[in-house]
């Protein structure tokens, strides 16, 4: 029974995905709740808040390699944008997440988008990825024995793009559902690093 409602809710994600890709139509869609600027929100999902503890998570990126979170806890902020292929609010926001990952590289921040769709897309996301020219890391989420998300779930995301960004001491400085203004993500940077 749990294992199907787990299932139920991975299937209600990836529609709630289909349905921000066909575009502003998809927001007067009764079945989904608008939030955050008419992003389609699965509801009941709570989001983590700011000042929260970061969960730990180790997954491995589009090259194969593995990333685990708590490796930069001490050392470095940490932007977290979760993210689909099918998300055209994604699809807009990711250069803003490219700039920043240029501007901040070099001084303390590690940019790093969780694509949801999958293994079974990943040439999909490893494509779109180097066709625009993103040089962040790319980690793939998945699914654990529970058919939870390894990284979506842990983190209360009910919708993309989600941004999480963490400070160094690994607690949320800024939970965000839909999308960010480029110049308040940049300060909330800004302030990220400082401490």
């Amino acid at each position: 029974m749990l294992i199907q409602a787990k299932t139920a809710r991975f299937f209600i994600l990836c529609a709630a995905m289909l349905v921000v890709w066909r575009g502003s139509a998809a927001c007067q869609d009764k079945a989904m709740t608008p939030l955050s600027g008419g992003i389609p929100m699965i509801e009941g999902i709570k989001m983590l808040e700011v000042g929260a503890a970061a969960p730990d998570f180790s997954v491995k990126d589009t090259e194969g390699a593995t990333f685990h979170l708590f490796d930069e806890k001490g050392k470095r902020s940490v932007l977290l944008v979760f993210w689909s292929i099918f998300c055209e609010p994604c699809r807009t926001e990711m250069p803003v997440i490219q700039k920043l990952h240029d501007k901040f590289k070099d001084t303390g921040l590690v940019v790093v988008s969780v694509a949801l769709d999958g293994d079974p897309l990943k040439s999909s996301i490893v494509g779109y990825v180097k066709q625009e020219g993103y040089t962040f890391r790319v980690l793939i989420d998945e699914l654990d024995a529970q058919e939870m998300f390894k990284v979506a779930d842990p983190y209360g995301v009910a919708g993309t793009p989600t941004l999480y960004l963490l400070d160094r001491s690994g607690k949320v400085a800024l939970a965000k559902a839909g999308r960010v203004k480029e110049e308040d993500l940049e300060k909330a940077v800004q302030s990220a690093l400082k401490k």
